[in-house]
């Protein structure tokens, strides 16, 4: 069966592991939102120096709502920043704005982990979104057609790898942009002693969340095999 007590034990398990990261995540951001930056600029105007000190004139900054919405779309080159991180002028806003220009200059310089994510988009989308219609339908289908089950689970293990691969190929390409950022924080001091320190808890803690997600995904690729290769034993 494609639902039992293993997969349901992952998926509850992770599901803990993940609020208590996210927790912690909005946490951190929120202590550090009360931060002033010493150098009194805002995430704009950090996010805008940073392009420019890597010679990067064509990506624009811009504010899109919600909280920790913040991302670089490498489709239209715009570095969007939540309100909160685009108009702040603190410690969490400045490693936000650092992290996604981070992204920028792995684009602009053609960073091999971001062009294969990048490639992939696609593929992970149709994979999720079948995932999410056949999971159920599949799991009726199993207790119909028994006999079936190895050929749905073989859907699954193909579904949930390019899931998979795509978490992984994630965690160097979130890694490096915070690398980048802290790196540019640090040399371009505007953020100093305790303020880097904090920035790079922020992120540390952001990073958290794409460890997760990824351990999550590997942990459920596996269960679907382990019970795809037991299904060919007992056959």
């Amino acid at each position: 069966m494609i639902f039992d007590p293993i997969l349901l034990i992952i998926s509850v398990l992770f599901m803990i592991i993940g609020l208590i990261v996210s927790a912690q995540l909005k946490s951190r951001f929120r202590k550090y939102s009360q931060e002033r930056l010493s150098s009194g600029m805002s995430g704009k105007e950090i996010a805008e120096k940073m392009l420019r000190d890597n010679g990067i004139y064509d990506v624009k900054v811009v504010s899109v709502e919600g909280m920790l919405t913040d991302h670089y779309n490498p489709a239209n080159k715009t570095v969007n920043l939540s309100d909160d991180v685009y108009h702040g002028r603190t410690v969490a806003a400045a490693a936000v704005a650092a992290h996604e220009c981070g992204h920028a200059v792995q684009h602009s310089t053609a960073y091999a982990w971001l062009t294969m994510r990048s490639k992939m988009v696609p593929a992970v989308q149709i994979a999720g979104t079948l995932m999410s219609y056949l999971t159920f339908g599949l799991a009726i289908a199993a207790y119909a057609m028994p006999h079936l089950l190895n050929s749905m689970l073989l859907v699954f293990i193909v579904l949930q790898s390019a899931i998979t691969l795509f978490s992984v190929v994630t965690l160097p390409v979130e890694v490096d942009a915070s690398r980048r950022a802290l790196a540019w924080l640090d040399n371009s001091r505007l953020t100093q002693g305790y303020e880097h320190a904090e920035a790079k808890d922020a992120l540390k803690w952001a990073a958290y969340t794409y460890f997760v997600a990824a351990l999550a995904s590997i942990a459920q690729l596996v269960y679907f095999i382990w019970r795809f290769m037991g299904n060919r034993r007992e056959e």
